[in-house]
């Protein structure tokens, strides 16, 4: 999908209070940064940022950092964040195969992601944000149990998914084809991609897993 360039997006990103622009610093001291012991939760790949701020206004005593590569998406999420008095929510753009970078070992207590981009040729597996090389490195920066969550609409990706939890030795907690109708479906909160979708008739799926440590 071709995105649409946002005429000033980046300079906009550029000079956003919420936005962190040199987070390779913070790797290690993200407590510090924040000023708290509380949990910190990571989107990546966020898009226009519903999801997380939603979270980030249920749950003040969590710490949410959204993660998103296209400055034409993330100028959405900032419009909503401007627009907030809460402290516990904060920007990268950045590149997610470099997330190591960012965050030391056992510094993420959560990692969400939701409606990847499906990769779809078979050459371009190990880009796909659940395939085993990545969960190698979200295995470096959660602490032990830490969870991964995953939604999708795209059952070909779901199940590679499963497949890669697998081979990578994690540990399925729950998995369900129909989230929407299963008994998860408690206090989920939707993305625009997920209203989108299921508002379409389509089931959306979503594992959620882990690996001991």
């Amino acid at each position: 999908m071709r995105l649409r360039n946002i005429k000033g997006s980046r300079e906009t990103i550029s000079s956003n209070e919420y936005v962190i622009h040199e987070p390779e610093k913070l790797k290690g001291v993200w407590k510090e940064f924040f000023g708290n012991d509380n949990p910190i939760h990571i989107e990546i790949g966020m898009g226009k940022g519903k999801f997380l701020t939603q979270l980030a206004i249920e749950n003040p005593n969590i710490n949410y950092i959204g993660i998103e590569k296209y400055s034409s998406v993330l100028i959405r999420a900032i419009e909503k964040r401007n627009e907030l008095d809460i402290d516990n929510l904060f920007f990268i753009r950045f590149e997610a195969e470099y997330i190591n970078d960012i965050f030391d070992e056992d510094e993420i207590d959560r990692v969400y992601l939701n409606f990847s981009d499906p990769w779809p040729k078979d050459r371009h597996a190990k880009r796909r944000l659940t395939s085993k090389e990545f969960l190698a490195r979200y295995d470096k920066l959660l602490v032990p149990k830490g969870y991964v969550i995953f939604k999708t609409d795209n059952r070909d990706l779901f199940d590679f998914s499963l497949e890669q939890v697998e081979l990578a030795d994690w540990k399925l907690l729950n998995k369900t084809y129909d989230l929407h109708h299963s008994e998860y479906a408690g206090g989920n909160v939707m993305t625009e991609y997920e209203e989108k979708f299921s508002s379409m008739g389509n089931p959306i799926c979503r594992l959620v897993t882990y690996r001991e440590k």
